[in-house]
């Protein structure tokens, strides 16, 4: 991981949303590795313990572990708090806490998108505004996990494309703000990534038994896809396309939107304007 400029992290101390499984947890072992001091934030306390006792079982530096609900207002300047007093700063915080509503317009209500805003976009930005005193004492960085959702939008799932064009808005805007200030913001727009995302209904609950609705050989691995988003973050890359599916899409939203347009036509033609699973990480 030196090679890529991962050692950067060495004596980084890190929060980290979400971080009880998926995408977080791999975020925070592969920081325990790299030397990072962590606060690991989830609303599973029992999850946060599993992660923590795995850590541990590296060798790493025992990790923070807070309850933290980003949709309340109270969390997450808690988590800073809990943050600060164990290891005195932050430097990074990662905004990764998230899940998706999908479901055919028709079907759903305006309770559906409040709630998927609550924690896609107010969520990250209750995380955001809670570290950022933290942050600019540290001249440190902001990360956001976005979405490939974020620039192409596909049909069943507007929810949780509408909240992830929100936070990559967010990030383009607060980028050269804070850059003025010495802060870094990184967003992270993965396509389709090993998680529990896609396991996890509309109310933000788990199916751990639910089958993984996107075909295998389109899912990358959580651990290669993690690597890729930490170089991105180590080299204060300002977004990173995670995944080769991914980049497709962005390329063809891009310079050539009219075939996606095409194939969601047909995509709702073919399944009545419902899908599945959010169209991204």
């Amino acid at each position: 991981m030196a090679a890529n400029g991962v050692e950067r992290f060495h004596d980084k101390v890190v929060l980290i949303t979400g971080a009880s499984s998926g995408i977080g947890e791999e975020l925070a072992v592969q920081l325990a590795r790299a030397g990072a001091r962590l606060a690991l934030a989830a609303r599973r306390i029992e999850r946060l313990e599993q992660v923590r006792q795995q850590i541990v079982s590296l060798g790493a530096a025992q990790p923070l572990i807070v309850s933290c609900d980003v949709t309340r207002n109270e969390d997450p300047p808690r988590a800073v708090a809990e943050t600060l007093e164990r290891w005195g700063r932050l430097d990074i915080v990662i905004a990764n806490a998230g899940f998706g509503v999908v479901g055919p317009f028709a079907k759903l209500s305006l309770e559906d998108y409040r709630r998927q805003f609550e924690t896609n976009v107010f969520g990250v930005l209750r995380t955001l505004q809670a570290a950022l005193p933290a942050v600019l004492a540290s001249r440190g960085q902001l990360v956001i996990l976005g979405s490939v959702a974020g620039w192409t939008a596909s049909p069943g799932a507007s929810p949780y494309a509408m909240s992830k064009f929100a936070v990559r808005a967010l990030a383009n805007s607060i980028t050269p703000e804070l850059a003025l200030k010495g802060v870094r913001v990184t967003l992270i727009s993965p396509g389709f990534v090993e998680s529990d995302i896609r396991r996890v209904d509309n109310h933000g609950q788990l199916h751990a038994d639910a089958a993984e609705p996107i075909p295998r050989w389109l899912v990358v691995g959580r651990s290669r896809a993690v690597s890729h988003m930490l170089r991105a973050i180590a080299r204060g890359q300002r977004e990173v396309i995670v995944t080769g599916h991914g980049k497709l899409f962005v390329l063809l939203e891009r310079f050539f939107p009219w075939v996606l347009r095409a194939a969601a036509r047909r995509m709702a033609a073919s399944r009545g304007g419902y899908r599945t699973e959010p169209s991204g990480g």
